[in-house]
């Protein structure tokens, strides 16, 4: 049985985090929600390098806002992903078809938002005097770990090598 991992960008400002996180959603399968606005056109050529030739395995949605997402989302699963958040993102056995939900690189998420989804806030954990990881880093990160917890469905574990075949 195949699971759905959704990653969820909320007004994501720069064009080349949400190339690479586009990347990381075509390689893994995850399905990706942008809430608007964007700081950037989807069409914008720094979005389309950063997600180089991966366009035709995604599958995107897009959101007038943050209303609109959960207006069209009902009772789902969501885990929202902050510097605020007091547990560890790995303190969270992650649902099939939850929605990982990341704000904006330089505010975060609504703080009422988290306030409201005190049980499913998390963080990732890092020295306490450096401000956040970039955020295709962090939703990398946030996406690997809940594929781990599942053993990586429909993702291949071995690789090939060009001009040598692996020893058994």
């Amino acid at each position: 049985m195949e699971k759905t991992l959704n990653i969820v960008l909320v007004e994501p400002q720069i064009p080349q985090n949400t190339g690479n996180i586009s990347r990381t959603c075509a390689v893994t399968g995850a399905r990706l929600h942008l809430v608007k606005p964007l700081g950037f056109s989807v069409s914008d050529k720094q979005l389309k390098r950063a997600g180089l030739d991966y366009w035709q395995y995604l599958d995107v949605t897009m959101y007038e806002n943050l209303e609109d997402f959960f207006d069209r989302n009902r009772c789902r699963s969501f885990y929202y992903f902050t510097t605020k958040a007091p547990r560890k993102y790995t303190d969270i056995e992650y649902p099939d078809d939850c929605y990982i939900v990341f704000g904006r690189e330089d505010a975060g998420l609504p703080e009422k938002l988290l306030y409201e989804n005190q049980e499913t806030s998390v963080r990732i954990p890092m020295l306490p005097e450096v401000r956040s990881l970039n955020l295709s880093n962090s939703v990398a990160i946030a996406a690997y770990e809940i594929l781990r917890q599942w053993d990586f469905p429909s993702l291949s574990g071995a690789g090939k090598l060009r001009n040598y075949t692996w020893r058994e």
